[in-house]
């Protein structure tokens, strides 16, 4: 049996954080806003593994209300989410992710975010996608007020 989820994220730009994007450091001069390191791609992986058990969302899980996740590192979020989903039965067998950012360029990085994703999901590089793209100067994210993702996950039974 497959079952596919789809995730969302979206963090707000500021000064003094580190640029976090799939669990690699992302040199620039600002980073992602949030109660967490604020991964905006491990969120939103996290979201589509939830959705497609469909058991909620990771505010249920890790509230931003709770001091115990303040600065958490979200990989932390995914192990946690796959052991959720590894309950019901399922393991991931493919991701697609598409980073929404106007400024850096994701592309240098992609190859270490793919390696980094598939070691921690524990399947092949050639099962996550990566890639990136602009707003073309549009909405917050193209005056580089913030970061997005979006992933879309396929589980199989185990």
């Amino acid at each position: 049996m497959l079952k596919v989820g789809i995730g969302y994220d979206v963090h707000r730009l500021v000064e003094n954080r580190p640029l976090i994007l799939g669990g690699v450091n992302i040199p620039f001069n600002k980073g992602l806003d949030g109660h967490s390191d604020a991964d905006v791609v491990v969120h939103a992986m996290s979201d589509a593994l939830l959705g497609s058990v469909a058991l909620g969302d990771i505010g249920y899980y890790f509230p931003d209300t709770d001091q115990k996740n303040k600065d958490l590192n979200s990989i932390f979020i995914l192990n946690k989410v796959l052991q959720i989903v590894s309950n019901e039965g399922y393991i991931p067998c493919n991701f697609d992710v598409v980073i929404h950012a106007e400024k850096p360029k994701i592309s240098p990085y992609v190859k270490d975010i793919r390696k980094k994703l598939s070691e921690i999901l524990l399947i092949d590089i050639s099962c996550v996608g990566v890639k990136a793209t602009t707003t073309e100067g549009l909405g917050f994210i193209g005056r580089e007020e913030g970061i997005a993702a979006q992933a879309v996950c396929l589980i199989t039974k185990k």
